[in-house]
């Protein structure tokens, strides 16, 4: 459960991971509560005794363990500013940052804190870490809660990091259930009451108590205007092709960062990032405000965003089958056997888990296989195929097309 600084891992994998379980439990009409864990200072706070340790624990020979006691000796560090240099200072803690190593020998330092997580799950990202657990009674679920994260507290401690008490919030996912009149107290090891909030940044994109995603889209709106409004106040300085360019690289990112998760947001709130798209192809295009979208796509040989959010989306379902995914994803996912012969049972499809609800659509286990056996109909694989190759089938058949009247 651990996502950071890992080849085909990643911030949406995670974020997909965490979703998965508790729309599923939402389906399920439990009760779902979580704790954002930070840190201060998480990979300056490494103990070298510790890490060594941890280190000789799986089986690093004595030359390895002496190799990386002198990787950690005699360090210092000294800053320079306006052409003056201060004295050097010992470093006699922490992994070094910017270095190929420091992400994995941190990675390892902490590694044994999920075991702590009990009857809770947790994941973790580097040291963003998110503890979460559910049932049908809110009071059991925030009494495990606490237990657990009184165990992964005491787990940290061991390794000498410190909690950063005001950055550390709670949060109950209550989408299909009522909100509580009073909810207990999730409290630290020293006694401190863990504020509740409705809106939490985790990995990129923000999620909010009835994971509607409007605080997300609300804050992609906001940035991506204020690009626009620069870039407009500046048209005068850029060709078309840098218009072109800075849009592409400044602009496009931020709306496709994260978007196979906040795709289940409504219409509503989708439309509001096509209105600050539209805008950065007009100060590309000069097209006027009258132009329609349409018209708008074909004038730069972009898709609509809906477009590039199933593209994507797309992508991530297919390298889950291709095994390109974290384990926590691709086991959510089965191929279908066919029951009988018959020219459709020749396509690969996947099982569509039972759901008790709406919620119960929204999931990984279920959107993913849902959304793969639509594709099925007119895509019609038999085998596997390469990525770059599927790639290139799936740019066919998404293809925008103006059904507007």
């Amino acid at each position: 459960m651990q996502s950071g600084f890992r080849a085909g891992h990643g911030c949406t994998s995670a974020t997909l991971k965490v979703l998965n379980d508790i729309l599923t439990a939402i389906d399920k009409k439990h009760y779902c509560a979580a704790v954002f864990i930070d840190l201060a200072k998480a990979f300056d706070s490494v103990n070298h005794h510790i890490l060594i340790g941890r280190l000789d624990s799986l089986g690093f020979s004595n030359y390895c363990l002496a190799w990386f006691t002198n990787y950690f000796s005699d360090r210092v560090q000294c800053v320079k500013s306006e052409g003056l240099l201060s004295g050097p200072l010992a470093v006699s803690m922490g992994v070094p940052q910017g270095s190929i190593l420091g992400p994995t020998l941190f990675s390892v330092y902490i590694n044994e804190v999920a075991l702590a997580a009990g009857e809770s799950l947790i994941h973790l990202y580097a040291d963003d870490t998110i503890l979460y657990t559910s049932g049908p009674s809110l009071d059991t679920v925030l009494t495990t809660l606490q237990a657990s994260f009184n165990a992964i507290q005491l787990s940290f401690r061991g390794l000498q990091l410190l909690l950063n008490t005001s950055k550390t919030k709670c949060m109950l996912f209550n989408r299909s259930l009522p909100a509580p009149t009073r909810l207990s107290n999730i409290t630290t090891l020293d006694g401190s009451d863990l504020e509740y909030v409705d809106n939490y940044k985790y990995l990129g994109v923000w999620l909010d108590c009835k994971l509607s995603f409007q605080t997300h889209i609300k804050h992609l709106q906001s940035k991506v205007k204020s690009r626009i409004g620069f870039l407009f106040c500046n048209k005068a300085s850029f060709t078309h092709a840098a218009k072109h360019t800075l849009v592409k690289l400044t602009i496009l990112p931020i709306l496709d960062f994260g978007d196979g998760i906040y795709k289940i947001a409504s219409n509503t709130l989708l439309n509001k990032l096509d209105a600050v798209y539209h805008s950065a192809i007009r100060f590309i295009t000069k097209a006027p405000y009258t132009t329609h979208h349409c018209d708008l796509y074909a004038l730069v040989g972009w898709p609509s965003l809906h477009t590039r959010r199933q593209t994507h989306w797309l992508h991530v379902i297919y390298k889950t089958l291709l095994g390109k995914v974290p384990p926590y994803l691709s086991s959510l996912i089965t191929i279908a056997s066919p029951t009988c012969s018959t020219r459709s049972s020749r396509y690969i499809a996947l099982v569509t888990p039972k759901t008790n609800s709406f919620f119960g659509r929204l999931p990984f286990q279920f959107s993913a296989a849902n959304d793969w056996n639509e594709l099925q109909k007119s895509l019609k694989l038999e085998t596997l195929i390469s990525l770059t190759s599927f790639k290139h089938q799936l740019s066919e058949q998404l293809t925008d097309y103006c059904t507007c009247t």
